[in-house]
């Protein structure tokens, strides 16, 4: 489903007329169905931005994932690349969309680290790579890598049998909520790790389609840190 244009626009100047922009600490963008929204978005954060100068931008630079390939329409690449990504506070790509990004393959740690480092340089203050996998990790597990200036962390899960739609959105938002609540990318990244591995392995033993946020809300709201963040660098 595609939002349309006009209508985010509305809803955006609506709260502005409200005159409550002032009070919002942080704007998070995910999927974006055309590059014309993306505009509205980046536009948004802008307002936001002149009446909260404090006021950060999370994106979630969705674009594809490896194995798929690109699954957006031609346009938000480049949006992302050239406008929402240099904009951000905080960007949140998998191993794939990083690639891009960095237009380097990612293979190993080493790797891992020099495409962050080319991306960071576009603007981004914090990244997180999401299901990143290398080959010089086991193959058992997946692992989300944070990097801050020049602090690089790794936390890795057991890899789940199970293939859904929102597990990424969950991620960006649980770990842009604990960095702005701590400013921590250890504390967001082993919370955010810990919340989303209960999520999904409910999902599991559920069967279900969709990923189980309301059977698993206690593990979201009070997740156990089971997986210590690990510093590389």
């Amino acid at each position: 489903m595609i939002l349309p244009v006009d209508g985010v626009a509305e809803v955006i100047l609506g709260i502005e007329e409200r005159g409550v922009l002032h009070e919002c600490n942080g704007v998070l963008s995910g999927y974006m169905g055309d590059a014309s929204l993306g505009e509205v978005v980046l536009d948004a954060f802008q307002r936001v931005k002149r009446a909260n100068p404090n006021a950060v931008y999370c994106c979630d630079p969705v674009m594809g994932d490896v194995g798929r390939g690109f699954f957006v329409r031609p346009g938000i690449p480049e949006l992302m690349r050239d406008s929402a990504v240099p904009t951000a506070t905080i960007i949140t790509p998998n191993q794939f969309e990083l690639e891009y990004l960095a237009n380097r393959t990612v293979t190993n740690l080493e790797s891992a680290l020099a495409a962050v480092d080319l991306v960071m340089a576009m603007g981004p203050r914090v990244i997180l790579v999401t299901s990143l996998r290398r080959a010089d990790a086991r193959s058992d597990r997946i692992e989300m890598l944070a990097v801050q200036e020049n602090r690089a962390l790794v936390v890795e899960t057991p890899l789940l049998p199970l293939a859904v739609n929102g597990a990424g959105d969950m991620t960006a938002a649980l770990f842009f909520a604990h960095w702005l609540k701590s400013g921590s990318i250890q504390d967001a990244l082993e919370v955010t790790a810990a919340a989303v591995f209960t999520v999904l392995e409910a999902t599991v033993k559920s069967s279900a389609r969709e990923i189980q946020l309301i059977a698993a809300q206690e593990g979201i709201a009070n997740p156990e840190r089971r997986f210590p963040a690990v510093q590389v660098r």
